[in-house]
């Protein structure tokens, strides 16, 4: 790669002003042609979306080249978000992968010009199977266009850099409108975080996404005690093996949560002098009606509760008030800190499912 003037006589230098420059101006071409895009989506849309959400089968993404390898993110995306897909190769296809299709699927096909040789032989045997195509390519009047029954129109771009050959602009255009159907198809089947959990089982991910349930601590793992005994009761007598909880959670006569006292509050006792209340009802000293959560709530909102209110330990307990678990600060570390990104991460999801929203 030539890059300095010393690679050979005639050779213009490049700075890093100019790839800075470059670079933006690629950028900011591929941002203008999603808001052109943004723009110019219409209730077509909407049909697709309920062409797919009606059919009982699977979206069967297809593609070649660069445009293929947008198919597979777009089958990732949809999967992830509970609309079953898979990515069939258009060459592939007609060498026995066709028998992968059936009459209740959607055929959603990618190709900018609309003439990729491989995607318009698939033509002919979807038609025999009578499977509905929609296509996400530059017009209306090209062959795929002409042979599918919904068309995504993106637009004639010039793609981005200098010899704007590459696909660059055509292909983030069909990528943001993957990303719109699927999250638009998961607004339209009442996809939710619970859901998406179930999907993402492994990782931070999927560790933020679970109920409290699964990572709170219960049985002999807690410590619940009267909150009739004394403060010196209480810490001599509900000693635990293992991980030891920051706090004891009191009740009342009807079994249900009264209070809690954290280790924090028997050292302040100690640091005010006021030793003398060890033997008097922790009741005097605990926190009265503690926060409290259910243990369907889900983890990520459980860290944003314990962060708004700096808790260090959250009871957990049924509706009746009866303890179930507790969640400790210590236990939520390692999920706690994608817990900010979660929110960024909802925000941009809330604005496209928005925009799907307006459009049907």
């Amino acid at each position: 790669m030539r890059t300095t003037a010393d690679d050979g006589p005639g050779v213009i230098p490049i700075t890093n002003v100019d790839h800075l420059r470059a670079a933006k101006s690629v950028i900011r071409r591929e941002a203008e042609v999603l808001q052109l895009l943004a723009d110019r989506l219409d209730e077509t849309f909407c049909d697709a979306v309920r062409l797919i959400n009606q059919s009982s089968g699977t979206v069967i993404v297809t593609g070649v080249g660069k445009a293929g390898l947008i198919g597979r993110k777009i089958v990732a995306t949809m999967a992830s978000l509970g609309t079953r897909s898979t990515f069939l190769h258009p060459t592939e296809a007609v060498h026995g992968d066709l028998g992968c299709l059936d009459s209740s699927d959607v055929v959603l096909a990618l190709s900018n010009s609309g003439s990729s040789e491989e995607i318009l032989r698939l033509l002919p045997a979807l038609s025999k199977f009578k499977i509905p195509v929609v296509a996400i390519t530059r017009d209306d009047s090209n062959p795929l266009a002409r042979g599918s029954r919904l068309v995504l129109q993106i637009g004639h771009h010039v793609e981005a850099g200098d010899l704007q050959l590459a696909p660059t602009v055509s292909t983030t255009a069909m990528l943001a409108i993957g990303d719109a159907l699927a999250l638009a198809l998961s607004r339209a089947t009442g996809f939710t975080e619970g859901d998406f959990a179930v999907f993402h089982p492994a990782g931070t991910l999927g560790q933020r996404l679970k109920p409290v349930r699964e990572l709170m601590r219960s049985g002999d793992q807690l410590r619940i005690s009267s909150d009739t005994a004394t403060v010196r009761q209480v810490m001599s007598e509900l000693s635990r093996p293992g991980r030891r909880t920051g706090a004891v959670i009191l009740t009342g006569t009807n079994g249900a949560i009264s209070g809690i006292f954290t280790d924090s509050d028997l050292a302040r006792l100690f640091e005010h002098r006021r030793e003398y209340l060890l033997d008097e009802p922790i009741s005097q000293v605990m926190t009265v009606n503690p926060t409290t959560t259910r243990p369907n709530l889900l983890l990520v909102e459980a860290i944003q509760l314990m962060s708004e209110l700096k808790l260090s330990e959250l009871p957990v307990t049924d509706e009746t008030g009866i303890p179930l678990g507790l969640l400790d600060v210590t236990d939520v570390l390692d999920v706690s800190s994608i817990a900010a990104a979660a929110d960024v991460q909802n925000t941009s999801i809330k604005s496209a499912d928005s925009l799907a929203h307006r459009l049907c």
